[in-house]
């Protein structure tokens, strides 16, 4: 096939894999994955190993992050991936949009709304188009929920409860990674929160309007662990002999994976992937709460803990004719004498339907085989599909109007936890 769309991929970290698979993968037919860019060699080559070793993929051609006009211009690229840290997402999508390409972004879109300015400027200016990766869209089971409300099972929606548990296996790691500070991330609320709103907004369909929120770090940081009486005086993890009883540790030279991907790649990158979680220097929150009023009335109630013992999420949406809730809880994260996960990962999920003077009744989730609880395999469809039409009678698709919206309520959050006071979302952001 010769009019396969050209994609190339910069910021080569854990989170391009799924671009990466999908490309060399299912995507194949219609796409054609033709340049890596990023700050390390040996990520590069991490990844044009896989493609080879899983996938009969040639390698890819690679540039140093101060290469990318060169990479663009020498691949005829059509479509850019950008999954490098949060805060440089706005500039490698501006230059991307500059030099005639559209953009695939890994949520969030950005970080803050001067960022979210420049993107918005460089769609007006240049016509391209952006795609943002929300992948809990894609779930049946929230495709269940989004069905259910439109065919008015609980009638007009009036209030939103969630409530999501990151356990100590997935929150902590978050402590450890560059998302512990806030320059890069955003915080949780806007990094991991950018799901769980982008996923209200579309269910109820509707942008938020004014917001209110708290947010500490209590449990993480060297503060925190001061104060229970804990001492860890080591700043990373790996080669510490001290940490092999630290039930909060990673080893980066314990797999092929971690080594070559992170620690061969720390000299050119001057990225630490093992950072102790109680170290000095965290600046993100792990406890938050959020209030925030939609443009359609509804209020959410929203929470996010990030160092639960098991992992999971209540979702309730109330309206005028009954009340849907969505419960989704992973096993606990227990680990063995020697420290080790137990791997059982099996997720249990349940929809419960609970009519207005009417019997509840549980509602049947297909099992779609794949990651995000088979989401992943949509999304790929809907992303690399080279513009043949896809039906999308649920707009699962998600373009910079709705990362955006999500962004806002994250970023608004932030601002209120800064100034202890309400925020209305309409003065930081143009949602309309």
């Amino acid at each position: 096939m010769t009019n396969k769309k050209r994609y190339t991929i910069v910021g080569l970290g854990a989170r391009a894999q799924f671009f990466v698979n999908a490309l060399a993968g299912a995507g194949r037919e219609h796409s054609e994955l033709v340049g890596f860019c990023d700050l390390s060699a040996a990520r590069m080559a991490w990844y044009n190993r896989q493609l080879g070793e899983q996938h009969s993929h040639a390698p890819v051609s690679t540039y140093h992050a101060n290469k990318f006009e060169k990479m663009l211009a020498e691949q005829k690229a059509d479509v850019v991936i950008v999954t490098t840290t949060d805060a440089l997402h706005h500039e490698y999508i501006v230059r991307a949009m500059e030099a005639g390409c559209d953009c695939i972004v890994e949520k969030p879109m950005t970080i803050d709304a001067l960022k979210a300015r420049a993107i918005q400027d460089a769609i007006a200016r240049t016509g391209r188009s952006l795609q943002v990766t929300f992948n809990m869209r894609y779930q049946p089971l929230t495709a269940k929920v989004r069905e259910l409300i439109a065919e008015g099972a609980i009638g007009k929606p009036l209030a939103v409860n969630f409530t999501y548990r990151l356990d100590t296996r997935h929150g902590a790691d978050y402590f450890r990674r560059w998302h512990r500070d806030k320059a890069n991330s955003g915080g949780l609320l806007v990094h991991k929160s950018t799901h769980h709103f982008d996923l209200v907004n579309w269910l109820i369909d509707s942008t938020p309007e004014d917001v209110f929120a708290f947010g500490d770090l209590k449990f993480y940081g060297d503060e925190a662990a001061t104060l229970r009486g804990e001492n860890y005086d080591y700043d990373r993890y790996t080669g510490n002999s001290a940490a092999h009883r630290d039930p909060f540790a990673m080893q980066l030279d314990n797999d092929d994976y971690h080594r070559s991907l992170y620690l061969d790649g720390e000299t050119e990158s001057g990225y630490i992937r093992d950072r102790n979680v109680f170290s000095p220097g965290i600046t993100s929150e792990d406890t938050m709460a959020v209030l925030a009023r939609y443009r359609n009335g509804v209020i959410m109630n929203y929470s996010l803990i990030a160092y639960t013992p098991q992992e999971g999420y209540e979702l309730y949406i109330t309206g005028t004719k009954g009340r849907i809730e969505v419960r989704v809880q992973r096993p606990p994260h227990v680990l063995d004498k020697d420290m080790q996960p137990v791997q059982d990962q099996t997720e249990t999920s349940a929809v419960q339907v609970l009519p207005m003077f009417g019997e509840p009744y549980e509602v049947a989730i297909p099992y779609v085989e794949g990651g995000h609880g088979g989401g992943d395999a949509i999304l790929v469809g809907h992303l690399f599909n080279n513009g043949t039409p896809i039906a999308d009678p649920l707009k699962q698709r998600a373009s910079f109007r709705e990362g955006l919206s999500s962004l806002a309520l994250g970023v608004a959050a932030n601002e209120s936890i800064n100034s202890g006071q309400r925020v209305v979302v309409s003065e930081l952001f143009d949602l309309d």
